[in-house]
């Protein structure tokens, strides 16, 4: 795929209506002025959305629009500049059955859905292996529970054999994905307690790690889609002790990608050039791609309902605005300082996973409607278009 670039003319100016806490804006949202839109291919920069949670919100009443109209949000999406979509899988995610009628999500089903109406749009995939029946964080690596109580030997193979296993299942239906996670935002390790770190020791970690990735690669070799793997760390400021660890401690030298989460909240990074500058220096230092696996800025500190959001919205990054025009500008200033730094991409966590009749344990809508890239109405915000924004290279 090659980048090219539609040049077209802008010929209706409008204000931005503001978020109102009833509604979150109503009306459809004209769209900043952009003289020059660039789509980007992956090769030369991946501009990825996690839409994980897509499946769910449209079958629990959620809709998309765009200008207006009503859309499949991958085609607004793709739309947008988007090349690549992100997708979750947990093992066996049993307990989200109690609260949708029985109805999983981020099961293998779901994901073969949403990987299906990703590459049918015409973008690539990255599928993201929590290792896990549930979320999986830096806090958080759940061993799955049908991995109770295995030896590090027993739990190494089954990681091989279930990473095979998904990949080989995806292929058979044309699904195979173009990147793929081993392991969510594994700061201290996965598959807990078995495969975590304590007193610096990588070693069982290393294990586990090799062993996905092994089965990766033994995959590709007779697949025509040879996955890029990605490894994930949450927080840049985290990222040379996360790869120094894996590397030079564990061993583990066999992945493409060291993908890095940044959400200015959680971050002790006070500019987004420091970004930019901490890429550099690890790309430099351990000879891999770098590239944002997740990242996310509020549009409004307003709620659509009553599920507590994440990301407040109460105290905005220095320099910038809680609002429409200031989550575009964010993003558009955040992907300028990866480039700069000469990251290979940025990803952005659910941008579309709006409030709807979705349930999980916590509650009943969406944790992360203010940082999506749609009003409380599903209308698209101007940050959508910080994938089409011409940038230097």
């Amino acid at each position: 795929m090659k980048m090219y670039v539609v040049c077209f003319l802008i010929t209706v100016f409008a204000a931005f209506s503001s978020c109102k806490k009833s509604s979150g804006g109503s009306d459809p949202v004209v769209h900043p002025p952009v003289v020059t839109k660039v789509f980007y291919s992956t090769d030369k920069f991946v501009m990825g959305a996690d839409l994980s949670s897509v499946n769910g919100v449209e079958d629990n009443g959620g809709i998309f629009l765009d200008s207006g109209t009503v859309k499949d949000p991958f085609t607004i999406f793709k739309n947008h500049g988007a090349n690549t979509i992100r997708v979750r899988l947990w093992n066996n995610p049993q307990w989200l059955a109690a609260y949708n009628n029985g109805k999983l999500y981020s099961d293998i089903n779901d994901v073969e859905k949403t990987i299906q109406r990703a590459k049918a749009a015409g973008m690539s995939v990255n599928l993201d292996l929590h290792y896990s029946d549930q979320w999986a964080d830096p806090g958080n690596q759940a061993i799955p529970a049908a991995w109770n109580n295995l030896t590090l030997d027993v739990l190494k193979d089954s990681v091989y054999q279930y990473t095979l296993s998904v990949l080989n299942e995806l292929k058979n239906r044309n699904l195979t994905p173009e990147f793929i996670q081993v392991g969510n935002e594994t700061n201290q390790g996965m598959l807990f307690p078995t495969g975590e770190v304590v007193n610096d020791n990588w070693t069982a970690f290393g294990v586990l790690l090799k062993s996905g990735i092994k089965a990766i690669r033994d995959f590709s070799a007779t697949s025509s889609i040879k996955p890029q793997i990605i490894l994930h760390v949450a927080g840049p400021e985290n990222a040379d002790y996360f790869a120094n660890g894996v590397i030079n401690k564990a061993g583990v030298t066999d992945f493409d990608i060291l993908g890095v989460s940044y959400y200015y909240v959680w971050s002790t990074l006070t500019s987004l050039t420091q970004l930019g500058t901490t890429i550099s220096s690890l790309k430099s230092k351990y000879g891999k791609k770098i590239m944002i696996a997740e990242t996310a800025y509020p549009w409004t500190s307003l709620y659509a309902d009553n599920y507590n959001n994440v990301i407040s919205g109460s105290v905005a990054f220095a320099g910038y605005d809680v609002s429409k025009d200031g989550q575009y500008k964010y993003m558009k200033d955040l992907t300028q300082q990866v480039i700069t730094g000469g990251g290979a991409g940025i990803m952005y966590w659910e941008p579309a996973w709006i409030s709807s009749k979705l349930t999980d344990k916590w509650g009943t809508g969406s944790s992360w409607e203010n940082n999506t890239f749609f009003d409380f109405s599903g209308n698209s915000l101007p940050a959508i278009d910080f994938m089409v924004s011409p940038y230097q290279f």
